[in-house]
């Protein structure tokens, strides 16, 4: 006992060294490509609302108008599940669950829109909207009434607008710097990205803000929307989404699936424009690989089919925009677009029954695999283990689960969750 085995080898210790020191520029390569999650809040869902409708009242408004929406045509918790499909078990605790959502944070992440939502307006008309969102921005967060996540989608980088959204994006900036200062929620989103050099472009443009105003290196960072098919195939006939995210040299937190822009530029009909349409399935693939370990995080689209007119068209409306999250869920887009306000009961009844119904298995395994138990039908590695954290961690930052329950059913809070997954705490 305590006496060290001697074993045989071969490798000299020269060999090993050099072996390491050939590997040194991968290691540091790996290092910055692939630094894995943040470990941060992701919200579920992005709201768009254009820039001359935003208004001090936006995120109460939705709020109201969503409940509102379930009063009149799912007004407990019985006729919800019913029309949403929730078993039994999940109808009150996901019903009660989403119109405290409504109540209390209706919307996580808002998108004040200055492009395809707004388009072309005279520049002083543009100005003065820019300037007013910046207002009101700063406004929200210093009395508490943002959501958690907010800021602005501004004009491409396309020739055309260039200038226009460049300036746009400066006034805006600019007009928070002169309030306050940046808000740690702040989002921006680059769309129509077709080549990385308008990738390249943004991040200039985030750097030379920041020298300015004498901003930390890499404050500002941005989402890239993929709407053009030219951001997921090059004319060179290269995968392009992993260029996209390397130009926006680790700026780029996000990559946004553009619905129906990128459906129209594969000569998708109106009426077969959706988030589960083949072509949108092989651009999220091809997303989804180029993003993994990146850090940088993936928000499925949205459905153009409002819950609005009779309670019939309602529920249908209901039942397709439902069906549609759950189906992101399951390939991992644990973020989409929402485009109105009716939505979000929806939104937040398949997010919510999706952690819900999950919870006690996956918190069986989590505790099966922390206290090295034998016994049950799966045998879980390290990498799934920092999968079902991060299934939990999400649950959470949601709302869709709480931390007496998590704690409850696995011995483990938020901490050493994090440390599960990986995330700094």
């Amino acid at each position: 006992m305590g006496q060290r085995t001697t074993v045989a080898t071969t490798f000299t210790s020269a060999v090993r060294e050099s072996v390491g020191d050939s590997l040194a520029a991968v290691d540091a390569e790996l290092a910055r490509r692939y630094p894995g999650d943040a470990g941060t809040r992701q919200p579920v869902h992005t709201v768009y609302v254009p820039a001359d409708t935003f208004t001090a009242g936006t995120v109460r408004e939705w709020g109201d108008r969503a409940l509102a929406a379930l009063d009149e045509h799912a007004p407990d918790a019985e006729a919800f599940a019913g029309v949403l499909g929730l078993p039994g078990e999940l109808a009150g605790p996901v019903y009660e669950r989403v119109r405290a959502k409504l109540e209390r944070e209706p919307v996580e992440d808002l998108r004040i829109d200055f492009e395809d939502g707004y388009g072309p307006r005279p520049d002083a008309e543009e100005d003065a909207a820019a300037a007013r969102a910046a207002r009101l921005v700063a406004q929200a967060y210093a009395d508490g009434t943002a959501a958690p996540f907010t800021g602005v989608r501004v004009k491409c980088m396309e020739a055309a607008v260039r200038e226009r959204g460049i300036r746009t994006l400066d006034i805006f900036l600019t007009g928070l710097m002169e309030a306050g200062g940046l808000p740690d929620g702040l989002m921006l989103t680059l769309p129509k990205v077709t080549y990385p050099e308008q990738v390249v472009a943004m991040a200039r443009l985030a750097e030379e803000f920041e020298t300015a105003h004498g901003l930390p290196e890499g404050r500002i960072r941005f989402e890239i929307q993929i709407e053009t098919t030219q951001a997921v195939l090059g004319a060179d006939g290269r995968a392009t989404v992993a260029r996209l995210i390397d130009a926006g040299g680790g700026r780029v937190t996000a990559l946004h699936y553009g619905t129906f822009d990128y459906s129209a530029a594969c000569g998708v009909g109106a009426a077969h424009q959706a988030p589960d349409h083949p072509v949108a399935d092989h651009a999220k693939a091809v997303m989804q690989v180029a993003a993994a370990g990146t850090g940088v995080r993936l928000s499925d689209g949205s459905t153009n089919v409002l819950p609005v007119g009779t309670t019939a068209r309602v529920h249908e409306a209901w039942r397709l925009h439902h069906g549609l999250v759950r189906r992101s869920l399951a390939r991992a887009y644990y973020q989409g677009w929402d485009m109105h306000p009716g939505h979000l009961p929806t939104r937040y009844a398949a997010v919510y029954s999706y952690y819900r119904e999950g919870l006690e298995r996956a918190a069986a395994r989590l505790v099966a695999y922390t206290t090295e138990r034998a016994g049950g039908d799966v045998l879980d590695e390290p990498a799934t283990a920092r999968a079902l954290s991060g299934h939990l961690l999400r649950g959470l930052d949601c709302g869709a689960v709480d931390t007496a329950e998590v704690t409850g059913l696995t011995g483990l809070d938020r901490a050493a969750l994090e440390r599960l997954t990986g995330r700094a705490v």
